[in-house]
């Protein structure tokens, strides 16, 4: 069983300070919802909210169509997974599983026979006996899925639970969380500062900024077709040119920079913003010796290149000191430039795109 939950026109204020400001958002029954943003946009809050821990200033929050003001924590049908996991050292792993059930008064064979099943969906058959100390930095937060499951939530609530485990780890438990999610059909509403957590697992993302949010998608349109610069700056990596719209034509546009005039696509409200600026993704740039007549090109000398892995990131100076990355696949497709090596970097109209800065909410505001 699983359920959507409603938020609708959510603000929450502490004394002066408004943390989150007029959120509208439909999570779907059995999606896989993620609020990403960086740290102090809200998105804690949210769920806070969601789970019932703070109560909305404005606004209305439902679950499965049920209105949630003055229904308690405990009376909601949701889970929270908290950073830290607060899992019970003291007890086995089947009795922390099992302890929500113990609360409700459930027996202890019950209890038990809940625990094995629940850590064969979590893939950890054979652990009911052991200490949580026994247990690794994967292995602990599956057993707090666990617990969480136990009681039979129709919404699990996951506050960045994987920021204390090592990178290959965290890769690692981003495919285990959702495989979970998609064996129990159970509503998973995540938060994370992490683009890479956001984008790989989630149905759809919503991003977050000054308590508001910014845009709610599909993890290919919020990196592809971001609305606004704080989206496109904050998932993914861009060289960034300021300057304004000269002539238009359609969604095609001229921006006139200090780097000279480029080429470019007009984004979601750039025409009618008071600034906006250019932006290019390093893998949509390349670095050639000599452009194309008419081509966006940028005279340049290389400044550093680093190797990624599967890629090579480089990075090269213009004429006015500004710095520009270029990505290469590490495929050897092509040359890898020297240092101090004059080139021009090029990109394409189609892959440079005009968007309206985002507008921050003016402190201390309350609507």
């Amino acid at each position: 069983m699983s359920a959507g939950v409603d938020l609708d026109s959510v603000c929450a204020d502490f004394g002066t300070f408004r943390a989150v400001d007029r959120v509208t958002v439909h999570i779907r029954a059995g999606e896989f919802f993620s609020f990403l943003g960086p740290s102090g946009c809200g998105k804690t809050t949210i769920l806070r909210m969601i789970s019932g821990f703070i109560s909305p200033t404005e606004g209305a929050i439902t679950i499965g169509g049920q209105d949630m003001r003055g229904i308690r924590p405990n009376q909601r049908p949701t889970a929270l997974i908290f950073q830290n996991l607060a899992l019970f050292p003291l007890m086995p792993v089947w009795e922390n599983i099992a302890f929500g059930l113990e609360v409700r008064g459930i027996d202890k064979k019950r209890r038990r026979d809940k625990a094995e099943e629940l850590l064969r969906l979590v893939d950890l058959p054979g652990a009911a006996d052991k200490a949580v100390s026994q247990l690794s930095g994967g292995q602990k937060q599956r057993v707090a899925i666990a617990r969480a499951l136990a009681v039979e939530p129709k919404v699990m609530l996951l506050d960045e639970p994987l920021s204390a485990l090592d990178l290959k780890l965290r890769q690692h438990m981003r495919a285990e969380l959702r495989a979970i999610q998609k064996r129990t059909n159970v509503t998973f509403i995540y938060i994370t500062h992490d683009q890479g957590e956001a984008l790989a697992m989630s149905d759809r993302v919503g991003v977050m900024s000054h308590g508001r949010l910014q845009q709610v998608a599909v993890p290919q349109d919020i990196y592809n077709n971001p609305v606004n610069g704080f989206v496109a700056s904050f998932v993914g990596e861009n060289n960034i040119f300021s300057g304004r719209i000269g002539h238009m034509s359609g969604s095609a546009a001229e921006f006139e920079t200090s780097a000279g005039t480029f080429k470019a696509t007009v984004g979601p409200n750039a025409k009618t913003a008071s600034t906006s600026k250019l932006y290019v993704r390093p893998e949509h740039a390349r670095l050639v010796g000599k452009p194309t007549n008419g081509e966006n090109a940028i005279p340049v000398e290389i400044s550093d290149v680093a190797f990624e892995g599967n890629f090579i990131s480089i990075q090269a100076r213009d004429q006015g000191g500004r710095v520009l990355v270029a990505e290469a696949r590490n495929d050897g497709s092509s040359a890898v430039p020297a240092l101090g090596e004059k080139l021009h970097l090029v990109f394409d109209p189609e892959r440079a795109v005009i968007l309206a800065d985002e507008t921050p909410p003016v402190a201390g505001a309350r609507a």
